[in-house]
């Protein structure tokens, strides 16, 4: 079991990734357990995680360290954020998610992991829930809507602290099934870069997630 430089709490193993489980003996999305020195540990799918496929696609850091607070934006059930929240054992994962379906599992994860707060609130209109909020060390954002990018940005702007990162999953068939996936991500590429955001990484997703781009972004101040 090793560490990954640059990614905090992310092990890896026979050529998977794992996180230190914080509920020991308790599977979220039913992944495997491993015991290792005593410490439990969780496989991380990267078929069910965009995060961990882009971590094994070469993502090179996440600027995360145990008591960081992350926005996450599509929580969805809470796979990808109860990893997370074993990253910031000590910090806040804000796992926000707009249908209530999604909310009624996400709430399950929930009550298990003490540093996950549940939002069920539409990341397209933050000021409603800028009075549930306070400024954050990471933003996450993996939402299925035509306007994802332009929601990340202003997330970005309203809860982030100074100099610190976000990261965004474009999904091209969200925003246009008539446009080459490639077409897309330089549009919206140029979006954020016009906005006054400056990317870090680029990493495709494939083969795990296909017509997929991460990006990993800051303000440019």
């Amino acid at each position: 079991m090793e560490q990954l430089e640059g990614l905090n709490g992310v092990y890896t193993q026979d050529q998977s990734i794992l996180t230190r489980n914080l509920v020991p003996e308790t599977k979220v999305y039913g992944e495997k357990l491993v015991d290792h020195q005593g410490q439990e540990y969780r496989v991380w799918d990267p078929r069910r995680s965009k995060l961990a496929a882009a971590i094994l696609n070469g993502l090179q850091e996440l600027k995360i360290d145990s008591h960081s607070k992350v926005l996450y934006l599509g929580a969805s059930s809470g796979t990808t954020p109860s990893h997370f929240s074993d990253m910031v054992p000590d910090g806040l994962v804000y796992a926000l998610e707009f249908s209530p379906r999604m909310m009624r599992e996400l709430l399950r994860v929930c009550e298990k992991r003490k540093n996950m707060v549940p939002l069920l609130e539409d990341a397209t209109r933050p000021r409603r829930y800028l009075n549930l909020m306070e400024k954050v060390d990471f933003i996450y954002c993996d939402v299925a809507q035509p306007q994802q990018s332009e929601l990340f940005m202003e997330n970005m702007r309203l809860f982030l602290k100074p100099e610190c990162e976000g990261m965004i999953t474009i999904k091209a068939r969200s925003i246009d099934v008539t446009q080459k996936p490639t077409k897309i991500f330089r549009e919206e590429e140029k979006k954020l870069k016009t906005s006054g955001f400056k990317i870090l990484e680029k990493i495709k997703l494939e083969p795990y997630e296909k017509d997929h781009l991460a990006l990993v972004c800051k303000i440019d101040f």
